[in-house]
């Protein structure tokens, strides 16, 4: 079991003393007039991203020409509290598949909601997302709106990774035999592999490689240690970040380090360090409201190597953790003066950062450092 890195944290920042201060932190407003936009994907050209809006558009952004319209054949979704068309990642091999895969909701016939992920093919115009397909549905559905998660990302050996909300249905996030609350893992074709931990155990879905978590809002691979790292809300405080392992039980509802939003103790608590549960190698005491998250991989701002940003919802600010190896060992909170909602952050292909604004006029921002902070390339 992980030491636990934020014991002591009680949402203050572990740090001010990180190299890079606000000050310095200079923001471009690339677009707006987005709908609660939620996710952004760069093409392989380097100067076009894909854009969801938690409504149901995919739009495609060019600087210079801006957002498009609505790219067509995109599936119908339930835009709903926190349900809609949600993340958005291309397939290793987009270069030649042009395949792009979607998250998104839909509900039963009694309104009950769950996530969809599947992909379609992306037409050479950017206009069209040709032949959809379904390849896996949070079943049984049972979320009115919330708790839904979903985000996507590949590693370096192909598989997708998909974290899964527990529909705030929160003893099922501990049900083998469901997929709310879950950290999934399927081939790049959408197949289980089978190595996946659970994969011939009778009661138990084969597509988990990891289960106990709550409303997963990020997930990034780390680019220097290969691992997948995931990030989620708590219910009222016990924000947290896990590295999700092959099999680990993350604890949720069991182990929490956050309370009921009645401000009591959540139900099926047992306390903040639970046998056979797995520590958060960070955690929020006050949550932030944590979203979408990336690592910066890029020389061209040296003060932010070996960072993770995290967008905040609640606190309107882009989070930065420094990181060593599986260890959080500072923070800081950037574009706090702004006052807006972050939904996602991306590094992008230039080294600048891409982030989207929560709002119904909701914003696309390209944020790096001014030059004097920082270390001309050579």
């Amino acid at each position: 079991m992980r030491l636990l890195q934020a014991a002591l944290l009680f949402g203050s920042a572990l740090s001010c003393s990180l190299p890079a201060l606000a000050a310095d932190v200079q923001v471009q407003v690339l677009q707006e007039k987005l709908d609660h936009p939620w996710s952004i994907a760069f093409l392989p050209d380097n100067h076009t991203l894909l854009i969801t809006e938690r409504s149901g558009q995919l739009r495609s952004w060019q600087p210079g020409k801006g957002v498009s319209a609505p790219i067509s054949g995109v599936p119908n979704v339930w835009a709903h509290r926190q349900g809609g068309l949600l993340d958005v990642v291309l397939a290793p091999d987009f270069a030649q598949s042009r395949r792009v895969w979607l998250s998104y909701t839909t509900a039963d016939a009694g309104g009950r909601a769950g996530s969809v992920v599947g992909f379609g093919r992306l037409s050479d115009d950017n206009r069209q997302l040709n032949d959809f397909k379904v390849v896996l549905e949070q079943t049984p559905k049972l979320s009115s709106g919330a708790n839904l998660g979903t985000r996507l990302a590949f590693d370096r050996q192909g598989f997708l990774w998909i974290a899964f909300g527990d529909n705030f249905a929160s003893s099922s996030a501990q049900d083998l035999d469901k997929l709310s609350g879950k950290i999934v893992r399927l081939t790049a074709d959408g197949n289980i592999p089978a190595d996946n931990p659970f994969v011939g155990r009778q009661g138990a879905r084969g597509e988990i490689w990891a289960y106990g978590v709550r409303n997963p809002q990020g997930l990034a691979l780390n680019p220097w240690t290969q691992q997948m790292w995931e990030s989620e809300h708590g219910p009222r405080g016990g924000d947290e970040v896990n590295i999700p392992e092959k099999g680990k039980n993350y604890g949720w509802p069991l182990a929490t380090w956050g309370i009921d939003y009645s401000g009591q103790k959540v139900p099926e608590a047992k306390g903040g360090e639970v046998p056979g549960t797995e520590q958060p190698v960070f955690y929020w005491k006050v949550s932030p409201a944590i979203s979408g998250m990336a690592f910066y991989n890029s020389a061209r701002f040296p003060q932010w190597k070996n960072s993770l940003f995290i967008g905040a919802l609640k606190e309107k600010s882009l989070i930065r953790l420094q990181v060593n190896g599986e260890k959080v060992v500072e923070e800081q909170r950037l574009l706090t003066d702004r006052g807006e909602r972050i939904r996602d952050v991306r590094q992008g292909p230039d080294g600048f950062l891409y982030v989207l604004t929560d709002e119904a006029n909701g914003k696309l921002l390209k944020v790096g450092l001014a030059e004097s902070a920082s270390t001309p390339r050579g």
